[in-house]
């Protein structure tokens, strides 16, 4: 067991390496956790909306662990919703993630490899998750159109991806693993929250998309997986924090994580935790330029290795 300190107070992780995301955070630690993410009284500033990127498929795969066959270190993702007018916890609506693996590649995607969307090296062998029954949803707006521009999927692969409702107090925890990297982005996590709706048979049914977002994660914190295995053979060149077209530079209101995990030994897990305040009667569908309607970018800019 490894024990980490930090604005949660003591945190202990256990299993790690190439069991990623088979690590548990014991009924303590996930209340420290959850304390240190609820801790202001105060409303926070609205959480910025950003563009949902080219690898959205609505899967609706209700689920806490995401990690399938992904290896990697693990990663324990602690996420609050809260109405940023009230600051009372937003209950029983769903929260979603998705994010490439640590060499990079979105799952519905393998054949994009990690080039950022266009080309790039695909994955040297197939990984073998549960499909699901029906084909990938294509996304909407076809292959070029939306936030972002839409790729159009390449498999039925759905590791790293995941929705859950919010408990009442707003909570959802995922076991995933710390993302690796791609051309032209920092290292991130792509979320969506809905709200209005309900879980029925069919996956969440009414309501409407309020918020789309990204989790950033430190500098340090990336460049503290870079010699672990699998993220050290990633060599696309990586793009930093401060150098990613996208992130806003705002900290916690940007979808910048909290992080805890031991700085000499980060492959033994981590956890991130962050409080997003929305609008819940607002729709924020991720289309279009991050903060509101417009162009997309077509490009980054020129990226240098770290």
């Amino acid at each position: 067991m490894l024990a980490l300190s930090g604005a949660a107070g003591a945190v202990v992780l256990g299993g790690a390496g190439a069991a990623a995301g088979r690590g548990a955070a014991n009924s303590s630690t996930l209340d420290s956790v959850k304390a240190a993410a609820s801790a202001s009284s105060a409303c926070m500033p609205l959480t910025t909306e950003q563009i949902e990127g080219p690898y959205y498929i609505d899967y609706e795969l209700f689920r806490g662990n995401v990690v399938e066959d992904r290896t990697g270190i693990p990663l324990l993702l602690v996420l609050r919703a809260v109405d940023s007018a009230t600051c009372k916890p937003i209950r029983n609506s769903a929260v979603e993630i998705w994010h490439c693996d640590a060499s990079g590649v979105y799952s519905g995607y393998t054949q994009n490899g990690n080039g950022g969307g266009g080309g790039g090296t695909p994955p040297s062998s197939m990984p073998s998750g549960p499909p699901p029954t029906d084909a990938p949803t294509a996304p909407p707006g076809g292959p070029d159109g939306g936030g972002g521009g839409h790729a159009t999927p390449t498999d039925n692969l759905t590791w790293l991806r995941g929705i859950q409702m919010t408990d009442h107090e707003g909570f959802v925890v995922f076991r995933t693993v710390f993302p690796g990297w791609y051309a032209g982005r920092a290292v991130h996590i792509h979320t969506k929250v809905h709200t209005g709706g309900s879980r029925t048979s069919d996956g969440y049914t009414g309501g409407r998309t309020c918020h789309t977002g990204q989790f950033y994660f430190s500098e340090d914190s990336v460049k503290a997986t870079a010699d672990s295995a699998p993220y050290s053979a990633n060599t696309m060149t990586r793009m930093t924090l401060d150098q990613d077209f996208l992130y806003p530079g705002t900290g916690a209101q940007g979808g910048l994580l909290e992080l805890l995990y031991n700085s000499r030994h980060i492959e033994h897990g981590v956890i991130g935790y962050i409080t997003m305040a929305v609008d819940p009667n607002a729709t924020n569908d991720g289309a279009g330029a991050p903060g509101g309607p417009g162009p997309v970018p077509t490009a980054p800019p020129s990226s240098s290795a770290s």
